[in-house]
């Protein structure tokens, strides 16, 4: 069971279009009919209009049978939707949608000509019937069989790829196994080195230009037998591929059998791929109303499956030198990749962030769901991040704006640094408000210190790192001398000269605590 509003994001994801009625858009959908020649009585919900001739007619049959959508898939030349299609342009197709759909009540769906019938069916019928099922349910489950099963027709092992490399299931059978496969098993996704191989040999090129099968020939330096691969695709999208480890390239049955194969996978991916986005979209508008401050935080927690105990806010950025989207939207896939209960965390992307809130006390616990991501990413990918104190689940609003602050830490911190954590970062991150305060105009522009900085920078004198020292030695002249490197004589005659050239109270403990202030809020200066 669906709303009519989820069924179009997910399958606008799929070029689908709403075209009029969208009053209609929180309407419940619970079946899904399609037109039989020998039953003039089908009723559901959504209606595939299969073997239609028009948009007029598809609307007046989803009105017979009482749906609240229709979902028609125009020919590519014009508005019908049979093989006979009128002519027209898209838009027109649209206005027409519109206007049908607004004289029955029911509202059109138009589909991308280019996605089969069977592709959209697959997708609808996941969503209304199983719109439970994720990443980590049936169809990964149904994959491994149709690897077995491909290995048993054709006789050689299988693997099924997304369309990142990295591996979604494998057959059991290891005829004409070798060492590179293996390792793929292994590691989840195909070794770098071996994609470096098939980007030289234009494999990964051939399959996104073609759906006939590809030949990759033995390779023994990187330890691979033939290769037989054929592109997964839903209309013009590449969704994955099949791997056949084999001497030579297949022929006739055989060859068939792939390529049947293929399309029976991507039927798979594309039901797995829109239960996942249903998920993925449920989850995120719940992590959203946390991170914005919830009424109702204990209820929206529990609607995600977390328990009732600390949490912490993690903020990521991911990207690449040249792209600094597609390798955040890898990560959002990884952190909501399976059955929700599976994962630790939930999450959310809002503007160029990923948040995610994760059950744990100890700041260590969330460097480590860090670092566990950014392993599943290319290696080209950087990764910065930053985590909030533990928080109440009412609190997590502030959890973010500390997860924030934390990465901005991170973003400015050398290659290779640990993210912080607010907890135990907070004064770096008082420091770096105070400071950023001082830019905008804040800190005085009169009073001691500015005048020492000014002298300082006149004469050449060492009047502000002097200060400095004597306030973080509490007053003591040896220890401020050591942290100089000079005399404790040298230090007294500096305080001096440095009281001679404007009121400079050391002995208030409110100037002191001022002076610290304003010397914090300054980027760091030479400390001798």
């Amino acid at each position: 069971m669906i709303t009519l509003d989820r069924l179009v994001n997910v399958l606008g994801g799929y070029g689908v279009r709403l075209c009029g009625h969208p009053e209609t858009r929180s309407t419940w959908l619970r079946s899904v009919a399609i037109p039989d020649a020998t039953d003039h009585h089908v009723a559901g919900d959504v209606l595939l209009a299969v073997g239609t001739s028009s948009l007029a007619e598809a609307v007046q049959w989803a009105a017979a049978a009482k749906a609240t959508a229709v979902l028609v898939r125009p020919a590519r030349t014009g508005t019908g939707t049979g093989d006979e299609s009128e002519s027209g342009s898209g838009e027109d197709v649209e206005r027409e949608a519109a206007a049908i759909a607004g004289r029955y009540g029911v509202a059109v769906l138009l589909a991308d000509p280019a996605v089969s019938w069977s592709q959209l069916a697959g997708v609808v019928y996941g969503l209304v019937l199983e719109s439970r099922e994720t990443a980590s349910g049936r169809g990964p489950t149904d994959l491994f069989a149709l690897a077995d099963n491909l290995a048993d027709v054709i006789g050689g092992a299988v693997t099924i790829e997304d369309r990142h490399s990295r591996v979604l299931a494998y057959s059991r059978s290891q005829q004409a196994g070798d060492p590179a496969r293996l390792e793929t098993i292994l590691g989840r996704r195909v070794p770098e080195r071996l994609r470096e191989l098939f980007r030289q040999q234009e494999v990964f090129a051939r399959l996104a230009a073609t759906d006939e099968p590809v030949f990759v020939p033995a390779d023994a330096g990187h330890g691979l037998t033939g290769r037989m691969a054929v592109a997964v695709r839903a209309g013009r999208e590449l969704l994955g591929s099949v791997w056949v480890s084999c001497a030579d390239p297949l022929t006739g049955a055989h060859r068939r059998a792939l390529a049947d194969g293929a399309r029976i996978v991507a039927l798979h991916l594309l039901r797995s791929r829109a239960s996942a986005d249903l998920e993925r979209q449920v989850e995120s508008d719940l992590v959203i109303r946390l991170l914005e401050g919830s009424a109702d935080a204990a209820t929206v927690i529990s609607r995600l499956g977390l328990a009732p105990q600390a949490i912490r806010v993690i903020a990521v950025r991911a990207y690449t030198p040249d792209d600094r989207h597609a390798a955040l939207l890898l990560a959002l896939e990884q952190a909501t990749t399976g059955f929700g209960w599976s994962r630790p965390g939930r999450s959310a992307l809002l503007g160029d962030t990923l948040y995610t809130i994760l059950p744990a006390e100890r700041a260590e616990a969330a460097r480590q769901w860090i670092a566990a991501l950014h392993s599943e990413l290319p290696a080209r990918v950087r990764v910065t991040a930053g985590i909030g104190a533990p928080a109440e689940a009412a609190d997590l609003a502030a959890g973010r704006q500390e997860a924030d602050e934390c990465l901005a830490l991170h973003e400015s911190a050398e290659p290779g640094a640990v993210p912080p954590a607010y907890d135990e970062s907070w004064d770096d991150i008082l420091l770096r408000r105070l400071r950023a305060a001082a830019r905008t105009g804040r800190a005085p522009a009169r009073g001691p210190v500015s005048a020492l900085l000014r002298h300082d920078t006149r004469h050449g004198t060492r009047f502000v790192a002097t200060l400095r020292a004597w306030l973080e030695s509490q007053g003591d002249l040896t220890l401020a001398a050591e942290r100089l490197a000079v005399h404790p004589n040298t230090v007294r005659n500096r305080l001096r000269k440095m009281g001679e050239l404007g009121p400079l109270d050391l002995d208030d403990t409110r100037q002191r605590l001022a002076m610290t202030i304003v010397l914090a809020a300054l980027e760091d200066e030479p400390r001798r």
